[in-house]
């Protein structure tokens, strides 16, 4: 059984997850606009694994007994001032979530619970993923600048991200 301070950090947490789902969704679409398929690729993708992380934390709830309370979902910002800004802004948002990850483990072992602390440690070995990707191509379009050719090539190597694994794999 999840404490009620648990089952509320969790909530807010899946909300946290589905607005990093809209966030990157938000960049797809500012990359089509831009015609940067490859880079709006690997914004869905990221869009989708998003997703896959809130559905894992509403399956853990139900399966520990509690109820999930779904709360809005804030509006993402829509527009950057370049694809680097956006990665920019998507690193940043992935610090913001590594800190709330590391606040929720830091929870479930104040509460004593150690099988969410368990579920946190998959999370807290995911942003360090997460953090290390979009930094990786936020130096590469550094790199680039305001090369044209520079920017296909990496439009063209960020349309091979492949899909994330489904949540049973994960």
């Amino acid at each position: 059984m999840l404490s009620p301070k648990l089952l509320d950090a969790l909530n807010k947490q899946i909300n946290e997850e589905y607005y990093s789902s809209y966030l990157y969704r938000s960049m797809v679409a500012y990359m089509e606009d831009k015609n940067l398929d490859g880079c709006a690729h690997w914004m869905r993708m990221q869009a989708d694994e998003e997703h896959m992380h809130a559905l894992k934390i509403f399956d853990y709830v139900l399966e520990r007994g509690g109820r999930v309370e779904l709360q809005a979902v804030a509006t993402p910002d829509r527009d950057w001032d370049s694809p680097l800004k956006a990665f920019e802004a998507a690193l940043a948002h992935e610090k913001f979530m590594t800190e709330n990850i590391t606040k929720l483990a830091d929870l479930a072992l104040e509460e004593r619970d150690h099988a969410t602390n368990n579920v946190m440690q998959w999370y807290v070995s995911e942003q360090v993923e997460e953090e290390a990707n979009v930094d990786d191509i936020v130096n590469k379009l550094r790199m680039v600048g305001d090369s044209g050719p520079g920017m296909f090539m990496m439009d063209r190597e960020l349309k091979s991200r492949p899909a994330p694994a489904p949540i049973a794999e994960a």
